[in-house]
């Protein structure tokens, strides 16, 4: 079992910063992958980041590339989300999810791929 807490998110301005962590329990937290998703109002949820086991690896949607880095620290459990130059966008509820695939076949950015998720936590970009 793996339990994830979001925090971090907030009303912010187009073109502001946002940082996002993820506090994880349960399981040793080096022990497996992260990824970021988001729920935009109205819309499906959608991949933004990932980010491997040892931080050796990090992969990023089109849409946050250069904008976001994903980064974690595994003796404090967590991960983040840096989020600069923020757009309206941009807006979305945020998730982090646990990826404890050993022998993954689905794409770093399928939601089929993680096996525990936040409860989410709201970020508002205002233009």
């Amino acid at each position: 079992q793996v339990q994830l807490v979001e925090s971090g998110g907030g009303l912010e301005q187009a073109g502001g910063s946002l940082r996002l962590s993820c506090a994880a329990s349960g399981r040793a937290f080096s022990s497996y992958a992260m990824g970021w998703f988001r729920r935009p109002p109205g819309k499906e949820r959608e991949f933004v980041a990932y980010i491997s086991r040892s931080a050796t690896n990090t992969l990023y949607a089109d849409a946050v590339k250069g904008r976001f880095t994903i980064s974690r620290d595994n003796a404090k459990n967590t991960v983040d989300l840096q989020m600069n130059s923020l757009k309206p966008e941009d807006t979305a509820v945020y998730y982090c999810a646990a990826d404890l695939s050993l022998f993954p076949s689905a794409a770093v950015s399928s939601e089929s791929r993680y096996d525990y998720w936040g409860q989410g936590t709201q970020v508002t970009v205002s233009s």
